[in-house]
Parts: structure tokens; C-alpha cells; sequence
């Protein structure tokens, strides 16, 4: 099992969005970089574990958990000429981006971002890294679990 932290702009869809609707599954799609896709890709696998972190707000910070809910496809987004995510240079028989379901399974006290900087035990987690901005990163069996088990 593997352990990822997935960022969402909570005005795009925030966990209680991805709470709402049924079976609380939502798709994560529009993701544009190509680290991120290889994740999503390559080692993603469903029951992988997601820490749902809200960025791009006030305050960013974990603010779920959630798990991987299915295989990476290809995301249709890319192929809609009316999405902010469309890209020309995609092509059906060639898929650029993919996208995986996400299962939302419940929200959690906010930790924010600062919070973590604070914890030794994430001294080396990948979201805290400097210059780290990709949407999708691993997370340790031992960052987990810090996470998890005290801090949320």
C-alpha cells in the first residue's frame, strides 16, 4: 500500500464537496504535470491511502482522508475543447493525461501547513520540501501515520 497527499483548491472541490456527493467519489482530473501524472500512473493503486489537503486558500492544510478508488484512465478532460484543461496536442490513441477516482471518507480538524513545518518526524515529507508545488505526492508509511495518529 502506498500513501499519497492529493491538493484541492476547496472553491474547486473541497472535501466536503467530495463528501456530498455519492459514494463520495470524485474524479481527479485537470492535473497538468507530468511528475504528478507518472504517480497517478505508475504507482497508484486502489485502497492507496490520501491525505485530502486544501491549497491554494487562506489557510492550506490536510483537511481529510480519502483513498484511491480506482485505476488511472484517461482523463476526458483533456479532449474537451470547453475545458480549462483541454490540450490540442492530446490525442485519443495517445492520451497525454490521466486522472484516478478519489473516495472521500471523512474530513478532519484542519492541519495546516505551518503546523506541519513545526513536526520533526515530517522534516524530510515531500509537500514540505522547498520549491515543492506538485499537486500529487508520495507520503511515507511513517509520515502517515505521524499524520494519523497524532495529529489528527
Amino acid at each position: 500500500m502506498h500513501y499519497w497527499l492529493m491538493k484541492s483548491e476547496p472553491d474547486e472541490c473541497s472535501i466536503d464537496d467530495a463528501l456530498a456527493v455519492p459514494g463520495g467519489i470524485t474524479s481527479w482530473s485537470g492535473v497538468r504535470n507530468y511528475q504528478a501524472r507518472n504517480f497517478m500512473r505508475d504507482a497508484m493503486r486502489i485502497g492507496d491511502g490520501v491525505l485530502f489537503y486544501h491549497s491554494s486558500c487562506p489557510e492550506p492544510g490536510i483537511a481529510g482522508l480519502a483513498e484511491v478508488a480506482s485505476a488511472a484512465c484517461p482523463d476526458p478532460s483533456q479532449f474537451d475543447r470547453r475545458s480549462d484543461y483541454y490540450d490540442a496536442k492530446s490525442k485519443r490513441t495517445a492520451p497525454r493525461w490521466i486522472m484516478v477516482d478519489v473516495r472521500a471518507l471523512r474530513k478532519t480538524r484542519l492541519v495546516p501547513l505551518a503546523e506541519l513545518r513545526r513536526q520533526k518526524a515530517l522534516k524530510k515529507m515531500w509537500l514540505l520540501r522547498p520549491g515543492s508545488r506538485l499537486s500529487i505526492t508520495p507520503v511515507s508509511a511513517a509520515e502517515w501515520r505521524h499524520i494519523t495518529e497524532k495529529l489528527l
